[in-house]
């Protein structure tokens, strides 16, 4: 189990990096902005309520290994593009949903197979997309030089093809044939089997749960301004004068940091005084990723004045420790509040309030730049709505959901004298009830002896004087004694 339990985490560490392949690189204002975001969705959009209600029913391999085709189909279409709308329906489409069959399956497989090291496995798991943005911006400019962009996208939906070997790792804890052979052999009434209710596809119930709700409206409000940065950040570095190469070594540092700061940052989760309290490290994750969003717009506005590449590089460190934890602990907190059995349909319903926000946020501060033509102006209003996010969390968090006391069962004593009077209390009871067992079984023996058997001695000694001739039986029914 352990083996397998690592083997499951080597596949979605894998599915990140090659998610992440068709998701980040250096993009020009709103129009092309779009054409980015649009994978993003897809992969957030369908991977919600149509993910959920499939791994329900199929379970998370197969779900996996046709997402595996659909993408890399994607991407070989797009090579075979005549225009920026077939792009769009191939890649942002077909490579989407693609994408998204395989994100979700991944993250409940980890959910079913880790209890105690889940935080690590979470941050090892979601490690698998900064290795992808380090290693994206060099691959694509090789790509395009040797083979054209046409051939970058060949070569593209090849390599996602590995997603098939991965989700083939997605061994299920339980095989189903066994499990129906046990249910066919158990006999059950008719009335037994109406009782039983069946699987629900897509559990709606998660909204009956304040936290859950608490979480849904915190990470929407999150989603509007946390992929501003990396989306922007390439192009505001060639708009200020930088060579292509310089500017997208800015997503490869990016990146690195981020690659790190995601198993640093579940180990940390994972501690014993921390866990309990992993929602309020999540909120100062997203505090911390919002300050740096502010503090990067005054650094921006000074970069535009003087051009200055190693602020840029400093505010790019400090997005990737901050986007880290905040991609570590997303998914670690949301399986913390509805726990294993409903991680499936949870999942699914937030992917879907967080795509409707990443339709709004990355494509609204494209727009707001050709309108202002100011890089401080996004990156202030995508810092403003990340720190909006970390405070009603860690505040809804504080005042609404309260953890319960453990309270010992009724039938156990609450303190020690209560212990020490059941225990005196038990020993006579136990004295007592001997002798209430030995009066109650002869009482029983008396109603069980027959009448026949009741006997007056006199009547024995009478019927013993009289004399009997030889042979005669006695008529009285007594003699049988």
């Amino acid at each position: 189990m352990l083996d397998q339990s690592w083997l499951i985490l080597t596949g979605t560490h894998l599915l990140g990096d090659s998610r992440n392949r068709t998701t980040a690189g250096g993009r020009r204002r709103r129009k092309v902005c779009f054409s980015n975001v649009l994978t993003m969705p897809h992969r957030l959009l369908s991977a919600g309520p149509l993910c959920s209600i499939l791994v329900n029913r199929f379970g998370c391999r197969p779900v996996m290994m046709v997402g595996g085709l659909f993408a890399s189909l994607g991407m070989i279409l797009s090579s075979f593009a005549t225009s920026i709308i077939h792009i769009y329906l191939t890649t942002g489409v077909i490579t989407g949903l693609g994408l998204a069959l395989n994100f979700q399956p991944s993250l409940i497989m980890l959910n079913r197979y880790f209890s105690e090291k889940r935080p690590l496995a979470n941050g090892l798991s979601a490690a698998g997309s900064p290795v992808a943005l380090c290693c994206l911006s060099p691959l694509g400019q090789v790509l395009q030089y040797h083979y054209g962009w046409r051939g970058g996208f060949l070569i593209l939906g090849g390599i996602l093809l590995n997603c098939c070997v991965c989700g083939a790792l997605m061994k299920p804890l339980v095989d189903p044939k066994k499990v129906k052979k046990q249910d066919h052999n158990k006999e059950q009434s008719p009335e037994e089997e109406k009782m039983k209710a069946k699987p629900k596809l897509l559990d709606f119930s998660v909204f009956k749960d304040c936290g859950f709700v608490i979480y849904t409206v915190a990470a929407s409000i999150m989603v509007l301004g946390l992929f501003v940065p990396p989306v922007f950040v390439v192009s505001y570095a060639k708009e200020l004068g930088n060579e292509d190469t310089k500017s997208a070594l800015l997503l490869t540092i990016l990146g690195f940091v981020d690659m790190f700061a995601r198993p640093t940052c579940g180990v940390i989760a994972g501690l014993k005084w921390v866990r309990p309290r992993c929602v309020y490290l999540f909120s100062f994750a997203m505090l911390f990723n919002g300050i740096t969003d502010l503090i990067g717009s005054q650094v921006s506005a000074c970069s535009s004045r003087s051009k200055d590449y190693p602020s840029l590089v400093v505010f790019c460190i400090f997005f990737g420790i901050s986007y880290g934890m905040v991609g570590a602990l997303q998914f670690e907190v949301l399986m913390t509040i509805v726990g294993t059995e409903k991680f499936s349909s949870a999942i699914g319903l937030v992917l879907l309030m967080e795509a409707i926000a990443v339709l709004v946020g990355p494509p609204g501060a494209g727009r707001l730049l050709d309108a202002t033509h100011n890089y401080m102006t996004i990156f202030l209003l995508a810092g403003c709505e990340v720190v909006l996010s970390a405070v009603v969390l860690a505040t809804c968090n504080f005042l609404f959901i309260k953890i319960a006391p453990e309270v010992k069962p009724e039938g156990n004593a609450v303190t020690d004298d209560s212990e020490a009077n059941a225990c005196s209390r038990s020993g006579e009871g136990d004295e007592g009830e001997e002798e209430e067992d030995e009066e109650i079984g002869a009482d029983r023996m008396e109603e069980v002896r027959p009448t026949s058997v009741m006997v007056n001695s006199q009547e024995v000694e009478r019927f013993l004087k009289e004399p009997q001739p030889n042979g005669s039986m006695a008529a009285s029914p007594e003699t049988c004694l």
